[in-house]
């Protein structure tokens, strides 16, 4: 229940500084980045404290790279999904889900699994 909580709220931000990135111009690798850097201390004190109860540094560096691989495949899910359609902002919306159940099980497969 804490995951869908504080996912719901990392994924709100998220999408929020996507869409503004979006209409401001930006393309859409850009905005993802944008996001993801904006989200990434905010995302790490909500999933990393609330959810998982752990802000260890070593959890920080993980978390990192688990939101490395996140970028990646989310771009590549945009870049694919543009082939058909023409609005970044509803392809976002359209693989938010399947996006944050990966980065759940990446959080607590990868990042915040015992021990370190």
């Amino acid at each position: 229940m804490r995951f869908l909580i504080a996912g719901g709220a990392n994924t709100l931000f998220g999408f929020v500084i996507y869409s503004i990135s979006i209409l401001a111009g930006l393309l859409v690798w850009e905005a993802l980045l944008v996001g993801v850097l904006a989200g990434l201390g905010f995302n790490f004190v909500t999933t990393g404290g609330y959810v998982f109860r752990d802000l260890t540094g070593r959890r920080f560096l993980r978390f990192t790279g688990a939101y490395v691989l996140i970028y990646l495949v989310n771009l590549g899910l945009v870049v694919l999904l543009s082939e058909w359609m023409d609005s970044a902002i509803l392809i976002q919306a359209i693989i938010t889900i399947p996006m944050a159940l990966g980065s759940y099980l990446l959080m607590s497969k990868f990042v915040f699994r015992e021990p370190l």
